[in-house]
């Protein structure tokens, strides 16, 4: 049976405290109901705090990340993949989703 995967997407630096308490919520809800998150995969903003609030609830987290290295990844990402693609990512966010959440507004998240 395939795992339901919802994508959280947000502002990575430019998040407010606001957006980084929302997103948290978000992971770990997501990671209650049993589904998989799905986020850009980096340490900062909206795609640290849902990866981190979906690790506290035991979820299964996947890091859809920019670039080609490790660096800048989430402690909290389980399964990162790497593209290349800098926010063109963004692509294979949305279509490897079931779901997308926006989570606040960021230049990727407008996109």
């Amino acid at each position: 049976m395939n795992k339901i995967v919802i994508g959280v997407m947000g502002a990575g630096e430019g998040a407010t405290a606001n957006d980084g308490e929302n997103a948290y919520k978000l992971g770990e809800l997501i990671a209650q109901a049993g589904w998989v998150l799905l986020t850009g995969g980096r340490n900062v903003g909206v795609m640290d705090a849902a990866s981190q609030g979906a690790k506290s609830a035991n979820g299964l987290t996947v890091g859809i990340l920019p670039g080609t290295q490790a660096e800048g990844i989430s402690v909290a990402v389980d399964i990162a993949i790497f593209t290349d693609m800098g926010n063109a990512r963004n692509n294979i966010n949305v279509l490897s989703s079931h779901v997308v959440i926006a989570c606040g507004m960021g230049a990727g998240t407008a996109c």
